[in-house]
């Protein structure tokens, strides 16, 4: 599975020359709610199964998700069932905020 840091992933959303990846937000809704990356697509982790159809099996997916766990996980699921450019937000939104956006709220 590969792997982006918060700085990497800004840099690559703000590179017009590159094709934007679908930022998958495996958080739950109040999580969503409280902050997310601007353009992320809410999905819960326990509906990813249920769900994964509606994902494009050939483009670009970063899971995010609070530190980088739960999105780890789905990230490995997707990949099992033959996702191949799946990618894990190292550190979640928690790094986002302190790496690239300051004004994002914490919790």
């Amino acid at each position: 599975m590969q792997t982006l840091t918060a700085p990497e992933l800004a840099a690559w959303l703000a590179d017009p020359s590159r094709e934007k990846p679908v930022l998958l937000d495996v958080r739950e809704p109040w999580e969503f709610q409280t902050c997310r990356i601007e353009g992320s697509v809410p999905i819960p982790m326990n509906s990813i199964p249920a769900r994964m159809q509606e994902l494009d099996d050939e483009t670009p997916i970063v899971c995010i998700c609070h530190h980088g766990a739960r999105s780890m996980s789905v990230a490995a699921f997707l990949e099992r069932n033959g996702f191949s450019q799946v990618i894990n937000l190292t550190g979640g939104v928690h790094a986002w905020a302190l790496q690239v956006d300051s004004s994002m709220p914490t919790y």
